[in-house]
């Protein structure tokens, strides 16, 4: 995206929901798979795809609740392909196994599990968690996933940023907090600043095999995701306002819509290397505010800092 193109814009809004956004769209014959599937906007990312006819894959930590959220999607949309595949982003061996048992076309791949603002743990291999799991993990996948993502053309990878993007760029001097000192919301708004830089490079780099990246914020949305945050903290956090408007925290059909839109809405056919918030293209350049983009977001030379970075670390080959 260059600072030219026009901001695109949808019918929808920040009221939408998946099923609103979905409405009328056939994915048949599609396969899709979403991340961290059995939880928060997941579920319902999953479920608004396969009531419009995709195969669906739910990847996900816990195989339990993604047999139960599966029996529950399947219920609710008539849709027998839900299918459950095992899926730990902070472990590399497990995104390899991943990649290496998918077989055939994949259609859509929504990046959306994700950790928020966890004490300071580190991988096996000494990365920061929630950059290690929000990004290298989706990283992993993503390029790991890309000769299936190509195969068919017209593929779609969405990338589920957040407005904390505002709160750290990509520290690349110190992206694992080995000599400054930990703060969780920094380390979370590094991640999601890396969600949309990835979106920004995917985007150039697979535009020849016609697979279009887009990433997003779904919104305040009260989920499992908060698990590391405090009441305190959440009061703290509904009493900020954004441009003179209390917070309003969205339901899970409502936070879904975004990413669902980017996935298989018509009106994205073609658009590529964008953020999104609230079903429309973000305005660019609200820096300390929770809707916009920064600019250091979509700039491409950090994008392909990152890109390379990233592949360097993994010692991975796309």
């Amino acid at each position: 995206m260059n600072a030219n193109t026009q901001r695109l814009t949808t019918p929808f809004g920040a009221e939408s929901t998946a099923a609103e956004v979905v409405s009328g769209t056939d994915l048949t014959g599609r396969r899709a798979v979403v991340t961290g599937g059995a939880s928060g906007i997941g579920v319902e990312t999953a479920r608004a795809l396969a009531s419009a006819g995709a195969q669906v894959t739910l990847a996900v930590r816990n195989l339990d609740a993604g047999a139960r959220t599966a029996e529950d999607i399947t219920a609710t949309t008539g849709n027998k392909d839900v299918r459950v595949a095992p899926l730990d982003l902070a472990d590399q061996a497990s995104v390899a196994a991943f990649v290496a048992a998918w077989d055939g076309p994949l259609h859509i791949l929504v990046n959306n599990a994700g950790v928020m603002a966890s004490p300071e743990l580190r991988t096996p291999e000494g990365w920061e968690l929630q950059f290690a799991t929000n990004h290298l993990g989706h990283f992993a996948l993503a390029t790991g996933l890309h000769p299936a993502l190509a195969r068919d053309g017209g593929a779609r990878v969405v990338s589920v940023s957040s407005s904390a993007h505002h709160r750290s760029p990509v520290v690349f001097e110190d992206i694992h907090f080995r000599e400054r000192a930990y703060e969780p919301w920094s380390a979370y708004g590094q991640s999601k600043t890396a969600n949309v830089l990835f979106a920004v490079e995917a985007a150039r780099r697979w535009a020849a095999d016609g697979i279009t990246v887009n990433a997003l914020m779904p919104g305040g949305i009260r989920t499992a995701l908060q698990r590391h945050i405090s009441e305190e903290e959440l009061d703290r956090l509904r009493a900020q306002v954004a441009d003179g408007a209390e917070l309003l925290w969205k339901s899970t059909e409502q936070g879904a819509a975004t990413s669902v839109l980017l996935a298989a809405s018509p009106l994205l056919e073609g658009v590529s290397g964008r953020y999104f918030e609230d079903c429309n293209e973000a305005v660019r350049g609200k820096l300390s505010a929770r809707n916009g983009v920064a600019e250091y977001a979509l700039d491409p030379e950090a994008a392909a800092l990152l890109w390379q970075v990233s592949h360097d670390t993994l010692g991975s080959h796309d």
